[in-house]
């Protein structure tokens, strides 16, 4: 296994991926970083403690050790913008979500540096998501793939005032069927809000592997921060997040019965 990534595999159908969970970054890299930069202040906290129920329910769970400052994993290697027209951070940032620069002046990594990165982090992440994903597929026949991310609830820099609770995304329905955002959209999530294909439509994750043709579904869910945290710091909620997750939970259990039936 690589050192890069944790995985634990479950006995069911479906797997969560919490690509911007990790937080540490490499001394090589933290060198040429700000101050601010190293404190990895865009992570999607907590994402853990979150979903810490999902094992028991045999649902596998992959998350990276690095920060999504090392290199972005929801991204296209491509350098493709997912939301074209609109202001994104790129495969390996530069910048904060608050465009306050993230590398010491002239230390922005190059374009060997960004391919040395896929190579050791981008890869060995999405080469395990590949290769259980098609385990899954030929033991189950059915796979369910859930993106699980979180972001402050406002941001002006990607969205305008302030995001719903709950932001689903089937890249406008071509990543999961029809019959999954139809179970999404009728679960009671109350008192949150929600929205399907918002802001967030889903990142390369859910659009690179969700293939409902070949019977795996793929969902995003971006969860607005200020459910389960004292925004705009980085502490956690117990209260909140204790409320929430009971949401969370019937959310899971839906994609899983899914990936079951």
């Amino acid at each position: 296994m690589n050192s890069s990534f944790q995985l634990s595999e479950g006995h069911i159908g479906m797997l969560i991926s919490m690509p911007h969970n990790g937080q540490e970054i490499p001394s090589d890299i933290a060198d040429n970083m700000t101050e601010k930069a190293t404190q990895v202040p865009d992570t999607d906290w907590y994402m853990d403690k979150l979903y810490d129920f999902a094992q028991d329910m045999g649902i596998s769970i992959i998350s990276p050790k690095y920060s999504r400052y090392v290199i972005d994993l929801n991204r296209d290697i491509s350098g493709e913008n997912l939301y074209p027209g609109a202001n994104s951070t790129e495969l390996c940032p530069t910048t904060a979500f608050d465009l306050s620069p993230l590398y010491k002046e002239g230390k922005e990594p190059c374009a060997e540096e960004i391919a040395r990165r896929v190579e050791m982090y981008w890869q060995p992440y999405h080469q395990c998501i590949n290769e259980l994903l098609e385990k899954m597929l030929c033991k189950y026949k059915k796979v369910v793939l859930l993106d699980a991310h979180s972001i402050l609830s406002e941001v002006p820099r990607f969205f305008n005032g302030k995001l719903p609770d709950f932001n689903f995304g089937s890249a406008n329905g071509t990543s999961c069927s029809v019959a999954l955002t139809e179970k999404i959209s009728a679960l009671d999530l109350s008192p949150y809000t929600s929205v399907v294909n918002g802001r967030f439509k889903g990142g390369y994750i859910t659009r690179a592997y969700g293939k409902p043709n070949r019977n795996i579904h793929a969902i995003q869910l971006e969860l607005s921060q200020h459910t389960y945290m004292k925004e705009p710091s980085n502490v956690f909620d117990k209260d909140k997040a204790e409320k929430v997750k009971a949401k969370l939970k019937d959310f899971v259990a839906c994609l899983a019965e899914f990936a079951q039936e």
